[in-house]
Protein backbone atom coordinates (compact mmCIF):
# COMPACT_ATOMS: atom_id res chain seq x y z
CA UNK A 1 0.00 0.00 0.00
CA UNK A 2 1.43 3.56 -1.02
CA UNK A 3 1.57 6.73 1.67
CA UNK A 4 -1.59 8.65 -0.58
CA UNK A 5 -3.63 5.29 0.17
CA UNK A 6 -3.23 4.80 3.69
CA UNK A 7 -3.56 8.66 4.45
CA UNK A 8 -7.05 7.70 3.10
CA UNK A 9 -7.75 5.10 5.38
CA UNK A 10 -5.87 6.07 8.38
CA UNK A 11 -8.67 7.97 10.08
CA UNK A 12 -11.17 4.78 9.65
CA UNK A 13 -8.75 2.95 10.82
CA UNK A 14 -7.67 4.58 13.91
CA UNK A 15 -11.60 5.38 14.62
CA UNK A 16 -12.25 1.40 14.18
CA UNK A 17 -14.55 1.95 11.42
CA UNK A 18 -12.32 -0.07 8.50
CA UNK A 19 -12.97 -3.72 7.64
CA UNK A 20 -10.50 -6.38 8.44
CA UNK A 21 -8.75 -6.64 5.66
CA UNK A 22 -8.23 -2.91 5.28
CA UNK A 23 -6.66 -2.86 9.07
CA UNK A 24 -4.34 -5.57 8.09
CA UNK A 25 -3.07 -3.61 4.92
CA UNK A 26 -2.93 -0.68 7.31
CA UNK A 27 -1.26 -1.93 9.90
CA UNK A 28 1.55 -3.46 7.43
CA UNK A 29 2.20 -0.43 5.60
CA UNK A 30 2.85 1.85 9.14
CA UNK A 31 5.29 -1.11 9.95
CA UNK A 32 7.33 0.06 7.32
CA UNK A 33 6.68 3.41 6.94
CA UNK A 34 7.89 5.85 9.69
CA UNK A 35 5.91 8.75 8.23
CA UNK A 36 2.51 7.58 8.50
CA UNK A 37 3.18 5.86 11.53
CA UNK A 38 4.24 9.45 13.10
CA UNK A 39 1.28 10.70 11.40
CA UNK A 40 -1.08 7.94 13.22
CA UNK A 41 0.82 8.64 16.82
CA UNK A 42 -0.17 12.65 15.81
CA UNK A 43 -3.67 11.72 14.99
CA UNK A 44 -4.19 9.39 17.97
CA UNK A 45 -2.98 12.24 20.70
CA UNK A 46 -5.09 15.17 19.22
CA UNK A 47 -8.33 11.92 19.74
CA UNK A 48 -6.77 11.69 23.46
CA UNK A 49 -7.06 15.10 24.13
CA UNK A 50 -10.39 15.69 22.43
CA UNK A 51 -11.47 12.87 24.80
CA UNK A 52 -10.27 14.29 27.73
CA UNK A 53 -13.04 17.49 27.13
CA UNK A 54 -15.98 18.16 28.53
CA UNK A 55 -18.96 17.27 26.57
CA UNK A 56 -21.19 20.59 26.59
CA UNK A 57 -24.59 19.50 26.25
CA UNK A 58 -26.73 22.15 24.40
CA UNK A 59 -29.55 23.57 26.77
CA UNK A 60 -33.38 22.52 26.18
CA UNK A 61 -34.35 25.37 24.16
CA UNK A 62 -31.21 25.18 21.78
CA UNK A 63 -32.85 24.07 18.92
CA UNK A 64 -36.12 26.37 19.33
CA UNK A 65 -34.08 29.40 19.25
CA UNK A 66 -31.95 28.40 16.08
CA UNK A 67 -34.93 28.01 14.00
CA UNK A 68 -36.78 30.93 15.16
CA UNK A 69 -33.59 33.15 14.42
CA UNK A 70 -33.36 31.27 10.85
CA UNK A 71 -37.11 32.00 10.37
CA UNK A 72 -36.69 35.67 11.30
CA UNK A 73 -34.45 36.15 8.97
CA UNK A 74 -35.65 39.14 5.93
CA UNK A 75 -36.30 37.36 3.30
CA UNK A 76 -35.11 39.01 -0.26
CA UNK A 77 -37.96 40.36 -2.43
CA UNK A 78 -38.53 38.89 -5.74
CA UNK A 79 -37.36 42.08 -7.56
CA UNK A 80 -34.33 41.32 -5.85
CA UNK A 81 -32.48 39.80 -8.99
CA UNK A 82 -33.53 43.34 -10.95
CA UNK A 83 -30.55 44.68 -8.54
CA UNK A 84 -27.75 43.47 -10.15
CA UNK A 85 -23.95 42.36 -8.10
CA UNK A 86 -21.31 45.34 -8.00
CA UNK A 87 -19.18 44.03 -10.24
CA UNK A 88 -21.80 43.00 -13.17
CA UNK A 89 -23.10 46.94 -12.82
CA UNK A 90 -18.92 48.09 -13.14
CA UNK A 91 -18.47 45.71 -16.27
CA UNK A 92 -21.82 46.47 -17.99
CA UNK A 93 -21.00 50.41 -17.69
CA UNK A 94 -17.41 49.56 -18.91
CA UNK A 95 -18.90 47.74 -21.94
CA UNK A 96 -21.52 50.75 -22.35
CA UNK A 97 -17.98 53.21 -21.86
CA UNK A 98 -16.33 50.80 -24.98
CA UNK A 99 -18.97 50.97 -26.90
CA UNK A 100 -19.25 54.54 -27.50
CA UNK A 101 -15.90 55.02 -27.60
CA UNK A 102 -15.80 52.60 -30.54
CA UNK A 103 -18.60 54.74 -32.24
CA UNK A 104 -16.95 57.47 -31.70
CA UNK A 105 -13.35 56.99 -33.67
CA UNK A 106 -13.23 57.99 -37.13
CA UNK A 107 -13.96 55.83 -40.14
CA UNK A 108 -11.45 54.90 -42.58
CA UNK A 109 -13.21 55.00 -46.08
CA UNK A 110 -11.82 54.51 -49.05
CA UNK A 111 -10.70 57.32 -51.15
CA UNK A 112 -11.02 56.64 -55.16
CA UNK A 113 -7.09 56.21 -55.55
CA UNK A 114 -7.96 52.74 -53.63
CA UNK A 115 -10.64 51.82 -55.64
CA UNK A 116 -10.15 49.92 -58.63
CA UNK A 117 -10.87 51.29 -62.04
CA UNK A 118 -14.17 50.44 -63.10
CA UNK A 119 -14.32 47.82 -65.62
CA UNK A 120 -14.60 48.09 -69.59
CA UNK A 121 -16.73 46.65 -72.00
CA UNK A 122 -13.53 44.27 -73.67
CA UNK A 123 -12.93 43.19 -70.26
CA UNK A 124 -16.77 42.19 -69.78
CA UNK A 125 -16.95 40.71 -73.32
CA UNK A 126 -13.45 38.56 -72.71
CA UNK A 127 -15.06 37.18 -69.03
CA UNK A 128 -18.91 36.44 -70.99
CA UNK A 129 -16.27 34.74 -73.69
CA UNK A 130 -15.17 32.36 -71.66
CA UNK A 131 -17.91 31.78 -69.57
CA UNK A 132 -18.79 28.05 -70.90
CA UNK A 133 -15.45 27.10 -69.92
CA UNK A 134 -15.42 28.13 -66.24
CA UNK A 135 -18.91 26.83 -65.56
CA UNK A 136 -17.37 23.27 -66.76
CA UNK A 137 -14.21 23.82 -65.04
CA UNK A 138 -14.78 20.95 -62.50
CA UNK A 139 -15.51 18.35 -65.42
CA UNK A 140 -12.77 19.76 -67.46
CA UNK A 141 -9.98 19.58 -64.67
CA UNK A 142 -11.20 16.00 -63.86
CA UNK A 143 -11.46 14.14 -67.77
CA UNK A 144 -8.87 11.59 -68.22
CA UNK A 145 -9.30 11.47 -72.01
CA UNK A 146 -7.22 14.79 -71.75
CA UNK A 147 -4.60 13.03 -70.11
CA UNK A 148 -3.95 10.53 -73.03
CA UNK A 149 -3.28 12.80 -75.45
CA UNK A 150 0.19 12.92 -77.29
CA UNK A 151 2.47 15.42 -75.86
CA UNK A 152 3.54 17.44 -79.40
CA UNK A 153 7.19 17.00 -79.95
CA UNK A 154 9.27 19.96 -79.96
CA UNK A 155 10.98 20.69 -82.61
CA UNK A 156 14.64 19.61 -83.39
CA UNK A 157 17.00 22.16 -83.25
CA UNK A 158 19.14 22.03 -86.14
CA UNK A 159 23.57 22.06 -85.72
CA UNK A 160 23.60 25.46 -86.54
CA UNK A 161 21.01 26.84 -84.25
CA UNK A 162 22.96 24.95 -81.35
CA UNK A 163 26.27 26.53 -82.46
CA UNK A 164 24.85 29.90 -82.66
CA UNK A 165 23.75 29.46 -78.96
CA UNK A 166 26.69 28.20 -77.87
CA UNK A 167 28.25 31.53 -79.49
CA UNK A 168 25.54 33.99 -78.05
CA UNK A 169 23.84 33.97 -80.67
CA UNK A 170 26.47 34.73 -83.05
Amino acid sequence: MKCEDVSKELIAYLDRRANSAERMEVEEHLTSCAACRTRAEEFRKVWNVLDEMPIEEPSLGFDARIRQRIADEPRPGWFRWFVPQPRLALSMALLVALCVWVSRLPRDYPTTATMPAPVTEQQQYQVIENLGVLENYDVLSKFDALSELPVPAAPDKSKDDLKRDDTGGM
